[in-house]
């Protein structure tokens, strides 16, 4: 069993661009079916998600994993964000949304 030697949250985008570097021949069962997922739904590329993430942390002051939420998801309306900030349990401000729609848009 390997151990872990860190953790980091990351969106499905870069989950593909991690999983395309491995030889598709060795990879066990949920590594081919989460590169299966991964390849179906990713609708941005790993550099762009990076960057949307950072983003979002720096200029929204979420966490990296809301941030995560986001970029997989990439709410386009203010209703659908809220949905997913509700969720977080902490106040976001409208203006913080708007941004964040804003920074969306940019990578859409």
């Amino acid at each position: 069993m390997q151990e872990i030697k860190s953790k980091q949250a990351v969106s499905i985008s870069e989950v593909k661009e991690i999983l395309e570097k491995q030889d598709l021949e060795k990879m066990d069962q949920i590594q081919r079916w989460t590169y299966d997922y991964v390849t179906k739904f990713t609708k941005l590329d790993a550099k762009s998600a990076k960057k949307m993430k950072q983003e979002l942390v720096k200029d929204c002051g979420i966490t990296e994993e809301e941030a995560v939420e986001i970029v997989n998801i990439r709410p386009t309306t203010l209703a659908e964000l809220r949905s997913f900030t509700f969720g977080w349990k902490k106040l976001i401000l409208a203006e913080t949304l708007e941004k964040m729609l804003k920074i969306i848009k940019e990578y859409s």
